[in-house]
């Protein structure tokens, strides 16, 4: 076992990163890596690893329940109608990230899924999934921060106007939004 998988306080095998805190053992446990469906629940994944970039992922589930208040339950046709007092409502809640880019992204990205057909965005960031075999990673230095297929979802989204979405955002979607499973070796969830 390497030392990038650590025995929980429950005695089970996970990666490292999740036994540091309650609300990370819960999302390894039940989330990170498991196949996520559906225009709705890609949406608010895609909005909230924007709202993560620069930050700790531990801080937007903390704050995640917040942001499902504020933004409508991340319904993209309902964000879509937010304007600029929505806008100034969203910069003084201190239950959420409080960036006024990534508040305005979000809003127009949400725009661009609303005029989309219902599946196309599921249908399009699935496509970008690698397909075949791959290797399980034996430790967190095997797993990289950027790939050929995130590079490509963030050129193909940027194309369409979508903000937030860089290389390095994308891969953090596809993993946990289960298109790659990075758990390494030992973990569990490997098995």
């Amino acid at each position: 076992m390497t030392t990038d998988v650590r025995i929980g306080p429950d005695g089970v095998a996970r990666c490292a990163w999740a036994t540091s805190d309650a609300e990370y053992l819960r999302y390894h446990d039940e989330e990170w890596g498991v196949a996520l469906h559906g225009d709705r629940a890609l949406f608010e994944k895609m909005s909230l690893e924007g709202f993560q970039a620069g930050l700790s992922w531990i801080t937007i589930l903390r704050k995640r329940p917040r942001f499902r208040e504020v933004f409508a339950g991340f319904d993209p046709d309902r964000v879509a109608a937010f304007g600029p007092a929505d806008v100034e409502r969203l910069m003084t809640d201190a239950g959420i990230i409080r960036n006024r880019a990534k508040i305005e992204a979000v809003i127009g990205n949400a725009a661009l899924v609303a005029a989309m057909d219902d599946g196309e965005l599921d249908a399009l960031l699935w496509s970008f999934a690698p397909s075949g075999p791959r290797q399980r990673p034996e430790s967190f230095s095997d797993v990289p921060a950027v790939t050929a297929e995130s590079t490509a979802l963030s050129k193909a989204l940027r194309k369409r106007g979508f903000r937030f979405v860089g290389p390095t955002t994308m891969y953090a979607l596809m993993q946990s939004g289960g298109m790659v499973d990075d758990h390494v070796a030992g973990c569990w969830r490997a098995a």
